[in-house]
């Protein structure tokens, strides 16, 4: 489908000058300060450093290179790499050239790499190594419109692949170099023409109920989420400037990670740091020690697992110690929870102290020692989780937000924190809950344009009038707050006709350090019963303080001990709960939930058809006569 302007956009044409892109935006920094640093990666072990004028100039090279490739305006370049300098340089030159950035997840097999490309129509895909290459050689035929694959690691490429497609970043650099000599003043006059209306962007739904859609986002809906997140009136207070860090680590073509790294870079001058891979996250965090820092809940359930584990396996009297002042920092969170996330003066006394006992030293181990604002989002998080950091003097934040609305909802502000709440409607946003089927819509010059070549799907989430349906069932908390309580789609109804939102007891099991994974089952039938999956390191370490011998993440799930352990997790969750809410039963998972099993989206999202099918004998066994433990 063709894309529209969004509700409350002026086109540029209707204005009479050019749209605000986040490439006019990079320029801006860079004509203003030519000498600050726009991003850093770490290059043979040292942190390599990138200012503005550099970015931008590199930035206009790929951009003419994009143009000698043949990229013209309406086009589409994917990315296929891991969060890195090329990412950002391309996803800007891209929409200089009125053009549209594609981005796929690194982890995504052949399979789906080749669909989106071909629904996508994508002409020209940067692949970041060998591997990420062969995904695209293997599907190539299957992708009509991709021309080339410009690859960004020649090791395991170079003078070993031989195909007309493929093409060195290098080589894409040269004929960039090339084409700024010969079409001086190309891009620039491209930029002048940008219309608030061009699709800055194709982001990819997750696909947890199917194949993924193609959200379609205006100039005009990043601009929208530039201005929210790094203008005043927006999260952190004082608005993000040049002087804060953030660590760019989530995938960046996901919606919410590219607010946090490249929209906020380009908005705010925000300095980015790229995290070598994921898995070297927790040791980059205590490298760079960010100012601003957003995880999905499962990085925060992580982080507070590992403190876990590191204070059991601590000596007898550091464990002492830290027990004590984290006793304390529940009880200080606690009230923080009560007054909105503002101390008392018996609060402030109780963390001077801590913070010279404990909580310095514990935060800037885990990376978080100069984080002034702090924000969890893309999925629900167990309040207990986030008054843990508001505790040790983390100021956290829960938002909201989806592909769809640019990421911009509501949120959690500063000395306004309800906790269990995703916050209030954010600037400029519209918001209600419809009064029937308690569904959150939205309305605001940030909601998409509509779902690439499917009107249909597009019909089905956007009202004529500009309202979007966002499938998420909520309520309003004193008046102000919007509490979700679950998907409109994964709500159960027992056989006792009871409406159960698995989304908020599933938080709660997971919100214990031994739990990583937690499925309710119970629609249409007798009553609620679970898959748990366990924390395998803090388990693990609980196993080896008593002497438990374990081989493999399957053995450690069938050891009684470990059975106990857990179900006295599900037993307190239940105490909170009336008798038709509470687990009757559960399972220890055998294995750990896989992506490429299709049990996981590449966000780390649980997709429950996909878990009930392959465990239906566990399903099965928990409603069969005596299948409790």
């Amino acid at each position: 489908m063709t894309s529209a302007a969004p509700s409350g956009a002026t086109t540029a044409a209707a204005a009479g000058a050019a749209a605000t892109t986040i490439a006019s935006r990079v320029r801006g920094h860079a004509l203003a300060t030519p000498a600050r640093i726009a991003m850093r990666e770490k290059v043979h072990g040292i942190w390599a450093e990138v200012t503005w004028e550099s970015s931008w100039d590199t930035t206009l090279t790929v951009a003419h290179g994009l143009l000698a490739l043949g990229i013209e305006a309406g086009d589409r370049v994917a990315v296929l790499a891991e969060n890195r300098r090329e990412w950002l340089w391309t996803d800007v030159a891209t929409v200089a050239v009125r053009a549209t950035t594609v981005g796929l997840y690194p982890t995504n097999p052949a399979e789906e790499v080749g669909y989106l490309l071909a629904h996508s129509g994508a002409r020209v895909l940067i692949a970041e190594d060998q591997e990420q290459v062969d995904k695209a050689l293997a599907v190539l035929d299957d992708c009509p419109h991709l021309e080339k694959v410009v690859y960004l690691e020649p090791r395991g490429v170079r003078g070993r692949y031989r195909h007309p497609a493929l093409l060195a970043w290098d080589d894409l650099l040269a004929l960039g170099t090339a084409h700024r000599v010969a079409h001086p003043g190309a891009v620039e006059a491209l930029m002048a023409a940008a219309e608030d209306r061009d699709l800055a962007t194709i982001v990819y739904t997750s696909g947890t109920t199917g194949r993924p859609k193609g959200a379609m986002l205006t100039n005009a809906n990043v601009d929208f989420a530039v201005r929210t997140v790094t203008e005043g009136g927006g999260l952190a207070d004082p608005p993000p400037g040049p002087d804060d860090l953030i660590l760019s680590y989530l995938p960046l073509c996901h919606v919410a990670e590219r607010v946090f790294t490249t929209w906020s870079n380009a908005g705010a001058g925000v300095q980015v740091t790229f995290a070598e891979s994921i898995a070297t996250v927790p040791a980059n965090l205590r490298e760079v020690q960010p100012t601003l820092l957003f995880g999905v809940p499962r990085i925060w359930e992580k982080i507070l697992a590992t403190v876990t584990t590191r204070v059991a396996a601590a000596s007898p009297l550091k464990r002492t110690v830290t027990r004590f002042w984290l006793r304390v920092s529940d009880r200080i969170g606690a009230r923080l929870v009560a007054t909105g996330g503002r101390h008392t003066p018996a609060t402030r006394l109780a963390y001077a102290l801590g913070w010279i006992f404990c909580y310095r030293a514990l935060r800037e181990r885990i990376g978080v020692g100069k984080v002034r604002y702090a924000a969890s989002g893309a999925a629900p998080i167990a309040p207990e989780v986030l008054r843990f950091f508001m505790g040790i003097g983390v100021p956290m934040h829960e938002v909201y937000g989806m592909t769809e609305n640019s990421a911009i909802a509501t949120g959690n502000r500063p000395g306004r924190v309800r906790l269990g709440t995703v916050g209030e409607p954010q600037s400029g946003v519209e918001l209600r809950i419809d009064e029937a089927t308690g569904e959150i819509l939205t309305r605001h010059p940030g909601v998409f344009a509509g779902y690439r070549d499917d009107p249909a799907a597009t019909a089905a989430v956007l009202e004529p009038d500009g309202w979007l349906h966002t499938g998420d069932v909520g309520e309003w908390v004193d008046g102000t707050h919007v509490r979700i309580t679950g998907r409109a789609r994964d709500i159960m109804i027992t056989a006792g006709g009871k409406n159960i939102g698995p989304a908020g007891i599933e938080n709660e099991l997971k919100a214990s350090p031994y739990v990583k994974e937690a499925v309710l089952v119970g629609d249409r039938r007798p009553y609620l019963v679970a898959l748990i999956g366990v924390e395998a390191d803090t388990v693990g370490q609980w196993a080896q303080d008593r002497r438990l011998p374990y081989t493999t993440y399957r053995d450690l799930t069938t050891k009684p001990e470990v059975v106990e352990l857990v179900r006295a997790v599900v037993d307190e969750v239940n105490r909170r709960h009336p008798p038709v809410e509470q687990v009757r039963r559960f399972r220890l998972l055998p294995r750990e939930l896989d992506q490429d099993d299709g049990e996981l989206t590449a966000t780390q999202k649980v997709r429950r058809e996909a878990v009930a099918r392959a465990f239906a004998d566990l399903v099965d066994d928990l409603y069969a006569p005596g299948g409790d433990r």
